[in-house]
């Protein structure tokens, strides 16, 4: 699910060491900025063992902790709306909405979406896991992850700066007790298999941590969209998977349909576990992704869009080399791979009532970066491994993990229909609330959490102010449950000393949604700055040149999940969609054998 842990086990033995420390008074800390005095964005700055200033420029703030609101500020703070009355208003009231879609409201308040949403992360970044402060390095160093919070301080009396415990939970105890499913709790919002392995496939392409090199690095060369889980993320990998012909990808044929090759004629490192046979090792451009079956369908899938594109490129443009072919098809998959998660993957994710819309000139007279850096919240932020249901069910067949992992079989023995089919009729778990990660995913939960400790991030409150959210006041307020509440106050003594990727997964879920509301406010703005920031999505590349003409411009602008399944298999599934049909699903992760 994540790149492995290399390297971190001797730093971890060197962070945690302040943490076994007894208790001690708290009352003088040292460092002053370990209490976050400065709100609202200010920037601590540390002057001497007991002295700080907090830099409120351009907040909107003023006062010694820029807390005093301008004349600007304190009206936008008595008419802004929360943002549970926002979501309330796009979820409810369809007569409206159906009205709205229809007008130029519809792409009035998309660009307010966007440019609301966009506004919230910082560009150029500003810190990174070495540097607490900016810096050029933060900025330059692209093999680093940003950061949007700086870490923790050093010198703090707590891991969270002055409050809760001097010792943190045990992570085992604490995924053991609050994360560990006991019975499997299906996805109110109705999310599939499909959307969960499309989750997992498409951020792979830029969460690519790479740790044996050291805390919050990434492998990824790009941090945004570039297709790298398609193409590999360096040219020698790159080379490697292309046929050298005609702009296409190397493939080999069972049955007369196209699969990814062997790593035998396609010589790239992918992670399989030793004796896995070779007829079985299939060569993808993400190392990880001969893991799930889901994963190689997609694999399969995107590799025929490619060659299926650049066919209709070769048949505009008959004087264009490979290199060209290639390139231009790869602008176009990116295209068609930013709609399709915008119009579709976000849309279902958001339950908004508004059509969301894939429209980059919506943005061309706005003040707007073209460019993007993933952060280490982000990656944080997006372990929803709840999804993952107890079994899987194909074709009548029911597959344990035993079977599933690994197993490259499942894709070509029963096909890409069967499988799209299978996994767009199996519900996935809901990825908020407590107790609901399968048995088999919790090690990666457990290394999440060691993770974020050695990277100091900062309390889970923090990053509710950071995202304009109101800082829960007490673990009941945050989970509504008594008993998961009792837990937390136990392990962590303050709610402002809980932890960021805990509190993402156990907040109370928004009603009939997949997870709270801290996941949808802090993960949306990370998602659309990502997607719109894309160099595609610029004035300079956004017109049909850049895609070979109309024809690979309408490509783009007409893709969609149904297209990419049904225009590269020999039969339309029966059903594709990121969420189930409208049948009621059964409590243990699969649809009623009726549908």
């Amino acid at each position: 699910m994540r790149s492995s842990f290399l390297g971190s086990l001797c730093v971890l033995l060197l962070l945690r060491a302040p943490l076994c420390c007894s208790d001690e008074d708290t009352s003088n800390t040292g460092n002053p900025c370990c209490h976050f005095p400065c709100q609202h964005q200010g920037v601590c700055v540390r002057y001497a063992l007991d002295r700080y200033e907090c830099d409120c420029t351009r907040t909107g703030y003023y006062g010694e902790n820029c807390t005093v609101p301008e004349f600007w500020s304190r009206v936008r703070e008595l008419l802004k709306p929360s943002p549970d009355s926002i979501h309330y208003f796009l979820t409810h009231f369809k007569w409206l909405w159906d009205v709205i879609n229809c007008t130029f409201l519809r792409d009035v308040l998309m660009r307010l979406v966007l440019t609301a949403r966009s506004t919230l992360i910082p560009s150029p970044p500003t810190f990174n896991s070495k540097y607490g402060y900016l810096s050029w390095e933060s900025y330059y160093n692209v093999s680093y992850y940003t950061r949007i919070l700086p870490p923790v301080p050093e010198d703090c009396p707590t891991p969270m700066g002055v409050k809760g415990k001097v010792v943190l939970p045990s992570p085992e105890l604490l995924v053991n007790k609050l994360l560990l499913r006991r019975t499997f709790r299906p996805d109110p919002q109705g999310s599939n298999l499909m959307f969960a392995f499309f989750a997992q496939h498409f951020t792979h392409q830029f969460f690519k941590t790479h740790n044996s090199m050291g805390l919050g690095y990434t492998k990824a060369l790009a941090h945004g969209v570039d297709a790298g889980h398609i193409y590999g993320d360096n040219l020698a990998r790159q080379l490697k998977l292309r046929l050298q012909r005609d702009g296409k990808l190397k493939y080999q044929l069972i049955d007369g349909q196209m699969y990814p090759p062997l790593v035998a004629d396609a010589p790239v490192k992918m992670n399989y576990p030793p004796g896995t046979p070779p007829e079985l090792q299939l060569a993808i451009g993400q190392e990880v992704f001969g893991l799930l079956p889901g994963l190689g369908m997609y694999a399969t899938l995107w590799l025929r869009e490619h060659n299926r594109v650049c066919d209709i490129l070769k048949a505009e443009h008959p004087t264009w080399d490979d290199d060209q072919l290639f390139q231009t098809a790869r602008l176009i998959i990116i295209g068609e791979t930013i709609r399709i998660v915008i119009e579709e993957y976000v849309q279902h994710l958001s339950g908004y009532l508004l059509k969301l819309k894939f429209d980059p000139s919506l943005l061309f007279n706005a003040q707007f970066q073209y460019s993007n850096r993933i952060a280490l919240e982000f990656v944080q932020l997006y372990h929803w491994h709840p999804l993952m249901p107890d079994s899987f069910f194909i074709d009548g067949d029911e597959l344990s993990y035993e079977q599933f992992l690994f197993n490259t079989s499942v894709v070509t023995q029963y096909g890409v229909e069967k499988l799209v089919d299978a996994f767009s009729r199996q519900v996935a778990g809901q990825v908020g609330g407590a107790n609901n990660m399968h048995a088999v995913v919790t090690g990666v939960a457990v290394r999440t959490i060691i993770e974020s400790r050695l990277l100091r991030i900062q309390s889970f409150n923090q990053y509710r102010k950071r995202f304009k959210l109101q800082p829960y006041t007490s673990f009941t307020q945050f989970t509504g449950e008594e008993e998961v509440a009792g837990e937390l106050e136990d392990m962590y003594g303050d709610i402002d000393a809980l932890e960021f990727y805990p509190g993402l997964l156990l907040e109370r879920t928004r009603p009939g949604a997949i997870f709270g509301e801290s996941m949808v406010e802090m993960g949306a703005p990370f998602s659309l700055k990502g997607l719109l920031g894309n160099p595609i999505c610029s004035p300079e590349y956004w017109k049909p040149s850049t895609f070979g003409g109309q024809v690979g411009f309408d490509l783009v602008l007409s893709a969609s999940l149904k297209k990419l399944v049904c225009l590269n298999t020999r039969t339309c599934p029966p059903y594709v969609a990121f969420h189930v049909p409208e049948e009621t699903s059964a409590p243990n992760g699969h649809m009623d054998d009726e549908l």
